[in-house]
C-alpha cells in the first residue's frame, strides 16, 4: 500500500513548529552559572530571540536548574501561543499603569503575586487567597475595593489588548446597613471637637462629598466663595478618582468657615499644622487620619467613622434635602448609578428639617440666613437656627 503524498505533506507541515522549537532550544539553551562560590546562580542564553540574563535567586544548583527549565518553557510557550500565554500579572499591571490606570491598592497585590505569577492563573480562587492573605477579617467592601476592583481593571485591559479572554470576578455582597453616615447632631459633635485647622476641612467634606484626597489637592484658584463652588480636578500630575473632574457646591455654612480660616492667596487650600501643602498620595486621605481620629474619639463616635464616612454622609444628606438624584450623581462624581445608590442611605423623613436646623442648606439658591452661625473660638458649640 503506497503512502499518500498529501499525508506526508501534512505530517511535514505539522512537524515544522515542533522542529522549530527544538531548534531554538538546541541552538542556545539557557545555562546556569555562579559568579562566585556560594553565590546565586544566574541564567544566561537566548531562546527564540529572547535574551535572558537574570538571577535565579538561589545558590542551590538543583533549584536553579528547575528555574532554568521553567523559564525556557515559559519563553517557548509565549512564542508559540502568543504573548498573552505567558503574560504575568506584574507585566499586565505595568501596562495598566502606563495607560493611566490607578495605582491605588496595587502595591500589596504586586508584592503578593510576585513577578512570575501568570495573569491566566489568577482566577476567583486566587483572588480569594490574596484577600485572605492581605486583608484577613476585612469587610466585604474593603475586599471589593482593594482586591477585586484593581485586579478586574487589569484583567479588563488585558482582554482589550487581546492578552487573554476576559474573566469575571465574584464581588462580595455588601450590606448597605453597615455603611456608616453621620446624623447632623453627630456631625456637630465632630466639628466641635476638631482642631481649628481641621474644622473647615471636615465641613468641606461633609458639605461637598469630596473624597479626602480631592479636598487635599484643592487649589485656591479653584475655590469660589462667591458662588459657593469648588472645582475638583488634576493637581500635581494626579487626577480625581476615575479621572472625572467636576464642579461641586457647598452650603453657606461651609463658605463662612472657609472664609474665616485665613485662606492662602494661592496654592493648596488645606494645609498641614506647619502651613505646608499636604503631600498627595495615590490613596489620598491618610495624611489627616490622626487628626480626624482624635476629633472622632473626643466626639465619642465609633471607630467605623473615617474621613470617607463624610462622603457617605453627604450623599445621604443631599438626597434627603433635595431629592435630586441626577445632581447627586453629577456632584458626587460617580459614573455608576448603582454606586451612587449605595452611598445614599435610608434616612428618616425628618432628616431634611434636621439638616436645615443645623445650617446644612444644600439648595442652589437657599438664603444665607438658613445656615447656622459659626464661632471663631477653638471650641465651637452646636447651635440651632
Amino acid at each position: 500500500m503506497g503512502l499518500d503524498p498529501r499525508a506526508d505533506s501534512r505530517q511535514v507541515q505539522g512537524d515544522r513548529p515542533r522542529r522549530r522549537l527544538h531548534r531554538w532550544i538546541g541552538n542556545m539553551p539557557l545555562t546556569i552559572k555562579q559568579r562566585s562560590r556560594g553565590g546565586n546562580f544566574y541564567l544566561r542564553g537566548s531562546i527564540a530571540g529572547v535574551s535572558v540574563r537574570e538571577s535565579t535567586g538561589t545558590n542551590d544548583r538543583r533549584a536553579a536548574e528547575a528555574i532554568r527549565v521553567r523559564r525556557e518553557a515559559e519563553i517557548l510557550e509565549r512564542v508559540a501561543l502568543g504573548r498573552s500565554a505567558g503574560r504575568t500579572f506584574a507585566e499586565a499591571a505595568l501596562t495598566y499603569l502606563e495607560t493611566g490606570g490607578e495605582a491605588r491598592f496595587l502595591g500589596p497585590l504586586l508584592e503578593y503575586f510576585g513577578p512570575d505569577r501568570r495573569l491566566a492563573e489568577i482566577d476567583n480562587a486566587a483572588v480569594n487567597a490574596a484577600a485572605a492573605a492581605l486583608y484577613p477579617g476585612a469587610a466585604a467592601s474593603t475586599i471589593n475595593r482593594q482586591v477585586i476592583t484593581p485586579i478586574a481593571a487589569i484583567e479588563n485591559l488585558a482582554a482589550e489588548d487581546d492578552m487573554r479572554a476576559a474573566r469575571r470576578f465574584r464581588r462580595r455582597r455588601v450590606s448597605d446597613a453597615r455603611l456608616r453616615w453621620l446624623t447632623p447632631a453627630e456631625a456637630e459633635r465632630l466639628l466641635t471637637e476638631a482642631e481649628p485647622r481641621m474644622r473647615p476641612l471636615i465641613a468641606f467634606l461633609l458639605g461637598t462629598g469630596a473624597r479626602a484626597g480631592e479636598a487635599l489637592a484643592l487649589q485656591r484658584a479653584d475655590l469660589h466663595l462667591d458662588t459657593r463652588q469648588a472645582f475638583l480636578a488634576r493637581a500635581e500630575g494626579r487626577q480625581t478618582k476615575n479621572g472625572f473632574p467636576r464642579m461641586v457646591r457647598y452650603p453657606a455654612r461651609v463658605a463662612r468657615l472657609l472664609a474665616a480660616s485665613g485662606l492662602p492667596d494661592a496654592g493648596a487650600v488645606f494645609r498641614t499644622p506647619k502651613g505646608a501643602a499636604y503631600k498627595l498620595r495615590d490613596a489620598g486621605g491618610g495624611q489627616i487620619q490622626a487628626a480626624f481620629n482624635k476629633a472622632r474619639d473626643a466626639a465619642k463616635l465609633g471607630a467605623d467613622v473615617t474621613p470617607h464616612t463624610c462622603r457617605h454622609t453627604w450623599a445621604t444628606w443631599f438626597d434627603a434635602a433635595t431629592g435630586d438624584f441626577g445632581q447627586l450623581l453629577d456632584l458626587g462624581g460617580w459614573r455608576s448609578v448603582s454606586t451612587a445608590q449605595r452611598y445614599r442611605k435610608i434616612a428618616p423623613d425628618s432628616l431634611a428639617a434636621d439638616l436645615a436646623a443645623h445650617g446644612w442648606a444644600f439648595g442652589r439658591d437657599r438664603p444665607e440666613a438658613e445656615a447656622a452661625p459659626e464661632t471663631s473660638s477653638p471650641r465651637m458649640r452646636p447651635r440651632r437656627a
